[in-house]
């Protein structure tokens, strides 16, 4: 189960690495690692190497916020997936709505970035959702497209690593409220039926002011949850660390 957080540009670097401590020693003592919980961060690219070095030594995995398409050559101002990976970056947020409304991202910059992170040997997490609050069965064929565009330049070069697909309708991001649980079960489990056949291996999380009790109500349709503001206070984080060790605890039991 994967349990992560974006900190956007909200942290001054201080303060992501006080959050990052903060999570860190947590989780030094959290039974959601053993239990099968990967907690991760994605910061701002300056604080990459210090959250690595803080988090690694308790299994905290670390993102970045985005990649360029190009692995080297004069592209001033990108960062490339070789050198996040150098870093130690494990993830790295690929299509979120933002990066599509404010810097014009389109699906083919989108499909780009997807094969620069898996040929850089880093897990895209590839954000889709719907516009426009609405219909399930659009929501998801809205998705599913996504993730196809998102995808096909690296299928084309032959290129099938581990992905991990973030539902996210633009509707309920920064929203007071998330998704309605059934809608959110039922697009999710739409999304993990359609990637059951695909040659990558896949995960489904969902994001969208997510908070505390959400999990729970949504454990059986995803394999975990991504967190926005609600997560700012570390507190409320390992909250979301019992929360999800709970969860694996009662299936455990289940299948005892």
């Amino acid at each position: 189960m994967l349990i992560g957080s974006s900190l956007k540009m909200y942290f001054s670097h201080a303060r992501t690495l006080a959050w990052t401590r903060e999570v860190a020693d947590i989780l030094a003592t959290h039974s959601a690692p053993a239990a099968g919980v990967t907690a991760f961060v994605i910061p701002q690219y300056p604080a990459i190497p210090a959250c690595v070095e803080i988090g690694s030594p308790v299994g905290l995995a670390v993102g970045a916020q985005d990649l360029a398409t190009h692995d080297e050559g004069p592209y001033t101002g990108e960062v490339s997936g070789a050198v996040l990976a150098e870093l130690g970056c494990r993830f790295v947020e690929v299509g979120h709505a933002e990066r599509r409304r404010l810097y014009g991202e389109t699906d083919d910059v989108v499909a780009a970035k997807v094969f620069a992170a898996e040929r850089n040997g880093l897990v895209p997490l590839v954000c889709v959702g719907e516009a426009e609050r609405g219909d399930r069965a659009a929501a998801v064929a809205e998705c599913v497209r996504q993730i196809e565009s998102a995808l096909a330049a690296a299928r084309a070069a032959g290129r099938y690593g581990e992905i991990v697909v973030a539902y996210e309708p633009l509707w309920a991001i920064g929203a007071p409220e998330p998704a309605g649980v059934d809608h959110i079960d039922a697009v999710c489990r739409a999304l993990r039926a359609h990637l059951a056949s695909a040659p990558e291996q896949t995960r489904v999380i969902y994001g969208g002011s997510a908070g505390p009790g959400l999990l729970t109500e949504i454990a059986d349709a995803v394999d975990g949850i991504f967190l926005g503001r609600f997560a700012h206070d570390p507190r409320a984080f390992g909250a979301i660390l019992d929360e999800a060790a709970e969860i694996l605890a009662a299936r455990q039991e289940e299948t005892r």
